[in-house]
């Protein structure tokens, strides 16, 4: 009966083991499908003009931009000053085309880059609220791990206890029949 009782109690543990084995395989399963639909969210290969859109709007929103386009401005209006047949004469009409040309063409570009950079944040922030809603499923999950945990030791200590009860009981028993 006590060897029955301590068989009992080993397939307790197997099966509290057991259903833990299984919640962790699980855990781990949905982790591989979070971070796997993460990776399909990037963008590696923009097409070509998006990926252009992206220098030059990297270059013109840089030092090495304004500093050479002050340059050739200065340069220019230099040329056009001292030169005895100016190409471009004061009033510097073709530096104004020149110029509304560059902001014309240069403000969209800069605009498409923006609005791509702005779709990899949106992007981001999704991922971002996934990865945060997982973290909250994996504490849940921790959570039931741990009343499982509890209810199933209460239950095995609860189990032992009885059994220690039950061998008190015939000791007792025993050490009466021999007084």
């Amino acid at each position: 009966m006590n060897a029955s009782n301590l068989e009992d109690i080993l397939n307790t543990e197997n099966a509290q083991l057991q259903k833990l084995n299984d919640i962790v395989c699980k855990a781990i399963d949905e982790e591989k499908l979070l971070s796997e639909k993460l990776l399909e969210f990037e963008d590696k290969n923009p097409p070509f003009v998006s990926r252009l859109a992206d220098k030059v709007a990297s270059f013109g929103g840089s030092w090495k931009f304004i500093i050479s386009f002050a340059a050739v401005m200065l340069l220019w209006i230099v040329i056009n000053a001292v030169a005895q047949k100016p190409f471009d004469p004061f009033p510097f009409i073709l530096l104004n085309l020149v110029l509304s040309t560059i902001a014309a063409l240069q403000a969209p570009v800069i605009m498409m880059s923006q609005n791509r950079k702005e779709e990899k944040d949106r992007q981001r922030a999704i991922n971002d609220y996934m990865i945060n809603l997982k973290a909250e499923i994996e504490v849940r999950n921790l959570h039931g791990k741990l009343d499982l945990l509890m209810t199933e030791q209460m239950q095995t200590l609860f189990e032992i206890q009885k059994t220690q009860m039950k061998l008190m009981e015939d000791i007792r028993n025993l050490v009466k029949d021999v007084h």
